[in-house]
């Protein structure tokens, strides 16, 4: 009784590949041998065939075991690619809502084009600015595409005010963003941590004091750039309005702000939440609202105790139909 090799492939297997190129052999040297050859021809070709067969067949075999084997190496990959996307959104907790998730986008795509569109005006010496200005069709396009995101950032600024204050996950974030004097602690605490002197970071709730600056960075950046925009917009309105010195004081608020505002952006949020050691190449939270249960643990771990000892797990969420206390609105 013969048994299969550890390898799974078997002499029976061997056999049925050397039956099925026998088969395929005869088949051609019945059609392709050329007709009336003479017996000195015909051992000539014979011998010729003896010599390169065997050795055409052992490297068609290699090349063949080769492609194989690489293929079900990268069919192993991918299946492993697989089953860890599929545990590592099983392990995934919602941190923003789709309706929060919306906001953001029309937000920083507001702010992308503000930016794009504004800085070539405050440096307009810059051969990079006349460049920029040039992709975009000229100083007339470009005015119009950084009033069309000056349009967008105000909508979705005064809209989100709304959410704030309309729905309940709206009016329980914006009291847990309200800065406190436990922020400066942890502030603090997390210097003293970097530098060597506490063991321990400082724990943090839902939001940390760096998410609370972020978010009241743009709260400020969006009163200063929204206000003086329109003045610079509607600039003889304002001018007959309040005078010429507010016109003045607007514009250069703008600039100058608008500056500080990408700044802010590239230097302070893009590293905390994407180029952070942790994160880079960078979050995906802004597209699927989702964080890994270690990141809720590590990242917030006040809220993830609340979470843990509500006795919710997250299976029991899902069988249940609700979230985990994340950003649902």
């Amino acid at each position: 009784m013969s048994t299969t090799p550890a390898n799974g492939w078997s002499q029976q297997d061997s056999e049925a590949v050397i039956r099925a190129t026998d088969e395929k052999l005869r088949d051609a040297l019945s059609s392709d041998v050329p007709p009336g050859l003479t017996t000195e021809e015909a051992a000539r070709l014979r011998r010729t065939l003896l010599d390169a067969l065997p050795r055409e067949a052992a490297q068609g075999a290699r090349r063949l075991c080769h492609v194989f084997a690489t293929d079900r190496e990268r069919l192993r990959e991918a299946e492993a690619k697989q089953r860890t996307r599929l545990a590592r959104e099983a392990s995934a907790v919602e941190r923003l809502s789709l309706h929060l998730r919306v906001q953001h986008m029309i937000l920083f795509s507001s702010c992308i084009l503000l930016i794009i569109t504004g800085l070539p005006i405050k440096f307009h010496e810059s051969a990079v600015s006349g460049a920029v200005m040039s992709l975009f069709g000229g100083p007339s396009v470009t005015g119009f595409l950084h009033r069309a995101g000056a349009v967008g950032l105000t909508l979705i600024g005064l809209y989100h005010i709304f959410y704030s204050v309309a729905f309940r996950s709206g009016r329980r974030d914006f009291g847990l963003l309200i800065p406190k004097l436990q922020d400066a602690k942890d502030a603090l605490r997390q210097i003293l941590y970097f530098i060597g002197r506490r063991k321990e970071r400082p724990l943090y709730g839902r939001f940390s004091y760096i998410e609370k600056f972020d978010y009241w960075a743009v709260y400020w950046g969006m009163v200063v750039m929204i206000s003086s925009g329109f003045i610079l917009w509607f600039k003889e309105a304002a001018i007959n309005g309040f005078g010429k010195s507010i016109y003045d004081i607007a514009r250069e608020a703008h600039s100058d702000e608008a500056l500080l505002a990408t700044l802010a952006i590239v230097i302070w949020h893009f590293y905390n939440v994407h180029f952070n050691p942790k994160r880079f190449p960078g979050s995906l939270t802004w597209w699927n609202g989702k964080i890994t249960v270690d990141e809720f643990k590590e990242e917030h771990p006040l809220e993830y105790e609340e979470w843990r000892l509500s006795g919710k797990v997250a299976g029991e969420q899902e069988a249940a139909g609700e979230a985990p206390p994340g950003d649902n609105a």
